[in-house]
């Protein structure tokens, strides 16, 4: 008798996206996210406001994903949700939600680590995607992280090198920010570095030991190299923006692009995935691919829908999860900290 496969709703609500997705098996029958345009004019997203919104956009987000894959409730398998890491306040919502709806169907809930979604995005059924051979490097670019990861199977993973400080998402929107972009930066930067000099202005990259990253020291040199500018001319922001953008992105991408470098080389990982809402950058995919080229890498880069916060990559990590039927309980607590493994 031929099992049919499994049907899971995943809920998304780590941050500032809420985000509802229906898998069947590993193929993705609806993907929907409702963008919170209420940060935008903070500069920077408002964790009050962020959970506030989750509130009331979460129902209306699962009712569109069941309704574009085109089946009830009572169709559903398991539920999948975000434990973490995030903000607090927005990741309460998602598991409240998806505990509650478990609960009521009496169907298996899923805890997902949200860093892990990003990475497992790349085993999702779609013409699109190259699924990864064993062991390879993930690389999480995002807002909130920067992370290079050894992964042995879908759920082992080892952490390589992370950032000691800022995530690398976050140095653009904060070097975009006062340039007077607005939010998020990272997308106008690298729109406007399109017709910039990457080396018109050079900025430090920091030279540390092992496989971490730091992304403060960038960011505080962009800053008062501005402020020391403007000093001298006003004008000098709007003069040399593009200028601006290319060399700024040119120094944030090469930041973690070294440290690849490093890790492929001494552990001998010919294999990179990368994830997280960075990925879709332009620079770092264009560089990742011409080093690829170079050093006989295999370079998987996901479709764009899936490199933003999305419930598709909680779908398909909590897919493998119910192979192995590794389900979460009521009890199990949302964890703005959230590690690897848990």
């Amino acid at each position: 008798m031929l099992h049919k496969p499994p049907l899971i709703l995943a809920i998304e609500s780590s941050c500032d996206d809420t985000a509802a997705a229906v898998i069947k098996g590993r193929k993705i029958l609806s993907n929907c996210v409702a963008n919170q345009e209420i940060h935008i004019a903070y500069g920077g997203v408002v964790p009050e406001l962020a959970s506030r919104a989750h509130q009331s956009k979460i129902v209306p987000v699962v009712q569109q994903a069941l309704q574009k894959a085109n089946i009830e409730k009572k169709d559903l398998t398991a539920i999948a949700y975000t434990q973490g890491p995030g903000l607090l306040g927005s990741l309460l919502v998602g598991s409240a939600f998806a505990k509650s709806l478990a609960l009521a169907l009496d169907i298996p809930l899923i805890p997902i680590n949200h860093m892990q979604g990003h990475l497992l995005v790349h085993f999702i059924e779609d013409d699109r995607i190259q699924t990864p051979n064993f062991p390879c490097l993930g690389v999480t670019v995002s807002g909130g992280h920067t992370q290079l990861v050894l992964l042995k199977n879908q759920f082992d993973m080892e952490i390589l090198g992370t950032t000691l400080d800022d995530a690398i998402g976050e140095a653009f929107d904060k070097c975009g920010k006062r340039m007077g972009l607005p939010y998020p930066s990272g997308p106008q930067i690298d729109k406007l570095a399109k017709e910039g000099n990457p080396h018109r202005f050079s900025f430090p990259i920091p030279n540390l030991p092992g496989y971490n990253v730091s992304y403060s020291g960038v960011k505080t040199a962009v800053i008062n190299f501005l402020a020391n500018q403007e000093q001298k001319n006003s004008d000098f922001i709007q003069s040399n923006l593009n200028n601006l953008c290319a060399s700024i992105q040119y120094t944030l991408v090469q930041i973690i692009l070294k440290k690849i470098s490093k890790v492929t080389q001494e552990r001998k990982l010919s294999h990179i995935i990368v994830g997280g809402g960075v990925a879709a950058n332009s620079e770092i995919r264009t560089q990742l691919q011409n080093m690829a080229s170079k050093e006989g890498w295999t370079v998987s880069l996901p479709p764009f829908e899936y490199t933003t916060d999305n419930a598709a990559m909680i779908g398909i990590a909590a897919y493998y999860k119910l192979q192995e039927k590794s389900y979460g309980s009521l009890s199990d607590p949302s964890d703005a900290r959230l590690k690897y493994g848990l």
